[in-house]
């Protein structure tokens, strides 16, 4: 943070809360004799006008041109942010709907699904959740079924209770008892590891098995790369639509630009992996996102994480005018709440209201 900003006085500090809440209230630029009627102070508008004008001067306001009051930039909110917001916490009521609509036991997409919807129903702008990395979750249980000569159904039931279908080519046709066979051995030897460990140790047996074991096993590989091979991440958006009800965005080129970025996904998943292993809350303020089309807009988010593991990124994406006073604890809320979730036993996760 600047030394400039540390070497304000209280009441420029206070002004500057006071402008920075009132604009994100109404949207409106705000004048010195507003200042002086709602600041609490007890100085002449005179007076405020010179302050602001200090403030503007150190790039923490600017006055549009067609308007005698000032808005924040975005230095501007970085420092209210940083420094000078009050945070709300969502209230009880708000928590008992995450809690009901994020429970234990429900499935992965079904809980990202809810997550994102939560997020954009509650902040009134875009939510995102990147989805956990699927290596890093173990399954419970395997089959497969012979399509045809060159394709093998896998049904995988993982410890998450999400169940994926997958049809695997078949580099030769397989025998019934064969896919049972090496069913019975995954489950076996296999249930309960994280997928991303079971090709290496399948490897490792490989090497040191009997030569007995050793058909079974080169047919166990064959058949899991591509059964349990993680997909891509991706990551749930919801709520694109809101945005088109915000003052700040009615330029429709910005929104065109907008919705093609939330369709791609690409930049913002980069954007929330930048975050996945830094703690707590983060907040990216206009260009600090070095992603074009969020130039104007606020990205707030949040790590979940279940057993100790960071398994993906929540947040809200709306204009840099929002009231972060919720946002931030609204977003880091639903991180703890999801991420109780998928780790039913951490019922001390579970966020309780202020």
């Amino acid at each position: 943070m600047p030394s400039s900003f540390d070497n304000l006085a209280p009441r420029s500090r206070h002004l500057l809360r006071t402008l920075i809440a009132r604009h994100i209230q109404d949207g409106e630029p705000v004048g010195s004799a507003t200042l002086a009627r709602t600041s609490g102070l007890d100085v002449s508008a005179a007076t405020i006008r010179n302050i602001l004008g200090d403030l503007e001067e150190l790039g923490l306001l600017s006055s549009p041109h067609t308007s005698a009051g000032r808005v924040p930039t975005a230095h501007g909110y970085r420092v209210f942010v940083d420094s000078l917001v009050q945070m709300h916490p969502p209230g009880e009521q708000d928590l008992s709907r995450l809690r009901s609509e994020l429970p234990s036991g429900a499935g992965t997409q079904a809980l990202l699904g809810s997550a994102s919807e939560l997020l954009s129903a509650m902040s009134h702008f875009v939510g995102v959740v990147s989805a956990p990395r699927r290596g890093q979750f173990a399954f419970r249980q395997i089959d497969f079924v012979a399509l045809d000569a060159h394709r093998v159904l896998a049904i995988v039931v993982f410890a998450d209770n999400e169940v994926q279908n997958r049809v695997i080519e078949a580099r030769r046709p397989w025998e019934p008892g064969e896919l049972e066979q090496v069913a019975n051995y995954l489950n076996a030897h296999f249930a309960g590891v994280p997928l991303a460990q079971i090709r290496r140790r399948l490897l490792h047996e490989l090497r040191d098995t009997r030569s007995e074991m050793e058909q079974l096993l080169a047919h166990s590989i064959e058949l899991a790369e591509q059964a349990l091979e993680p997909p891509a991440d991706d990551m749930l958006v919801a709520g694109q639509t809101r945005l088109m009800g915000v003052q700040d965005l009615t330029d429709l080129e910005r929104l065109r630009e907008l919705f093609e970025l939330f369709s791609s996904k690409r930049e913002i998943l980069q954007l929330l992996e930048r975050t996945i292993q830094a703690p707590g809350v983060r907040i990216f303020i206009g260009e600090e996102t070095g992603v074009v089309p969020l130039k104007g807009m606020s990205l707030v988010t949040a790590p979940y994480t279940a057993d100790g593991q960071v398994l993906g990124v929540l947040g809200v994406i709306g204009p840099k005018r929002m009231a972060y006073d919720r946002m931030i604890p609204l977003v880091q809320a639903t991180a703890e709440v999801l991420g109780a979730a998928f780790s039913p036993g951490s019922v001390n996760s579970v966020p309780r209201s202020a």
